[in-house]
Order: C-alpha cells, then sequence, then structure tokens
C-alpha cells in the first residue's frame, strides 16, 4: 500500500513553484527496489566492487555524489565513472566496461539514467561476470532487460509519480538504503536533490515539489562543504526560488577545446569532499572557469 503521508509546509517556507499539498510515497513501491537493494546490500556488505556509472549533466552529477556519500558511509568499495565525449548517447558502453570498468575488478555496476538501451552492454557485463543495477526514468518498450531495473515508468510498475528526476529517483534507493541501515540522517542530501531536480527541469509537482520546497530549506542549512563554498565564493548568501539556477550555474560542467567534459568529476568530487579547504579550492577553480572571457 502507498505509505500515505501528508506534509504541510510552514508557510514561512512555502514556494511560489509548488503547491502546499503533497504526499511521500514508500520506495518499495518501485517494481525491482527490493530485489536490486538486496543486491547493493550483498555488495556492500562483502565490500565488493561497485561502480556508480552516470553522464555529466546536473542532475546526474548530483545523483552520483548523493550516492557516492551513503555508500562512502556505509564503508562500501564503491568508485564512479562518467564518460567525458560531449554528446553521447545516455548509454551504458562497450569501450568503457572493457578498458575501465573491468580493469577495476567490478561486481556491481549502478546505472544512473544510462541503461534502459544497453542490452549488448548489459550481455558483456554478465559474460564479465558484472552484475547491473539500472536506474532509469526513460519511458520505453524495449525488451526486458537482463539486469535489476529500477524506474517509475516501466510497465506494471505501481509507483504513483512517473515524474521523478534521475537524482528523485536515486534518492528513493537512497531512503530504501536507509531503511535497511536503519541510517537517520540521509534527509540531509536533499539539497543536492534540490538542486539536481531543478537543474532537469521536470514538473515541480508531487514529491518533486516536496525535494523542491525541503532542498531550498536545506541548502541554506548545509553541512555539504562543497555547496557552502561554493555560496561563498559566489556571495550568495541566502538561497531562494529566485537565485537557486545561479547556484545551479556554477556546477554545469564545461567544454574544453577538445570536447571533453573535464569539470563533472571535478563538480563530484566537490559535492562529495570532506575537506573544506578542497572545497574551497575547487569552487574558486570552477568560478574562475565560468568567468573566463
Amino acid at each position: 500500500m502507498v505509505k500515505d503521508v501528508s506534509y504541510e509546509y510552514d508557510k514561512k517556507k512555502v514556494c511560489k513553484k509548488v503547491k502546499k499539498h503533497y504526499k511521500k510515497y514508500d520506495p518499495f513501491l518501485l517494481k525491482g527496489m527490493e530485489v536490486a537493494l538486496k543486491r547493493i546490500i550483498t555488495a556492500v556488505n562483502a565490500r565488493e566492487k561497485i561502480v556508480i556509472y552516470g553522464y555529466y549533466d546536473v542532475d546526474s552529477i548530483t545523483s552520483i555524489a548523493i550516492l557516492l556519500l551513503v555508500l562512502r558511509y556505509l564503508n562500501a568499495d564503491v568508485e564512479y565513472y562518467i564518460p567525458n565525449d560531449e554528446n553521447i548517447e545516455r548509454t551504458l558502453r562497450s569501450k568503457d566496461i572493457l578498458n575501465h570498468i573491468e580493469f577495476l575488478g567490478t561486481d556491481l555496476i549502478i546505472s544512473l539514467g544510462c541503461g534502459m538501451n544497453s542490452h549488448k552492454e548489459i550481455e558483456l557485463c554478465k559474460e564479465l561476470g558484472i552484475d547491473v543495477v539500472v536506474l532509469d526514468t526513460e519511458k520505453t518498450s524495449v525488451d526486458r532487460l537482463d539486469a535489476y531495473v529500477i524506474n517509475p515508468n516501466q510497465d506494471s510498475c505501481s509507483y504513483p509519480f512517473k515524474g521523478l528526476s534521475f537524482v528523485g529517483l536515486t534518492f528513493k534507493l537512497v531512503q530504501a538504503l536507509s531503511r535497511y541501515y536503519k541510517l537517520k540522517s540521509f534527509n540531509k542530501y536533499v539539497d543536492l536533490v534540490m538542486i539536481g531536480t531543478t537543474a532537469s527541469e521536470v514538473d515541480l509537482s508531487d514529491e518533486n515539489g516536496i525535494f523542491f520546497t525541503e532542498g531550498i530549506y536545506q541548502v541554506n542549512h548545509t553541512n555539504n562543504y562543497g555547496l557552502k563554498a561554493l555560496m561563498k565564493i559566489n556571495d550568495l548568501k541566502q538561497i531562494s526560488e529566485d537565485n537557486v539556477n545561479q547556484l545551479i550555474e556554477c556546477i554545469i560542467p564545461r567544454v574544453n577545446p577538445i570536447g571533453k567534459m573535464d569539470n563533472a568529476k571535478i563538480v563530484v568530487e566537490l559535492l562529495t569532499t570532506t575537506d573544506l579547504l578542497r572545497a574551497e579550492q575547487i569552487a574558486k577553480y570552477l568560478h574562475k572557469e565560468a568567468n573566463k572571457e
């Protein structure tokens, strides 16, 4: 059954972009969540090598950052991979699997928004002994993947809200992990969820509205060193619905002269570092890059 939790906002915190009343849903209403979670838990507990595979836009970068932070907290053996070629399709790539991911000794790939059309690549992973969890929101009629799929838009998924961004869907996985491991502070990542959700330009209704409004509040009380450093160097003393896009613009990866998305990995480091000095160094670099003539 749907976990029907009414959510009433304090009037002082309500943003004009969203309504005042929404529902939160149980992450286990997502088809495939339970079996995917079991596979991830096995990998975490056995210290199997996990590689998070994502894309270089802000929605995907924040997804990677949140999952990386949570899995590191759980002492998982985890790394991430972002292809750095501009304008690639949102799929797993055989050359990445063979040249990088297999080399790491990977046991499990968690693909964030890159797997629904990757039949051949997932078959390659199976041949190499690598399991794949696919988180995606794409509406597709492709045949069933030989993978653990979490997608609110797949056939016979009863999840009530179909409009989640990639980072919103990733946060639902984090909620499920938090329930199993009894983590009480996972909601602190809603600032990153808000940034990715806003950048993705999905409709800010239903759960997206919760993420937006809670995230606006959380980002102004954040303990994320990267966000603090970005706000400081860009003189953003208070984030609101009116200036949140200024914060997002600070972390949009930029293309270098040879068409590579170098900044994507730097932004992931910024959002996941536990070193305040390093966060300030990266924020200064990104600020300088963004203000080049």
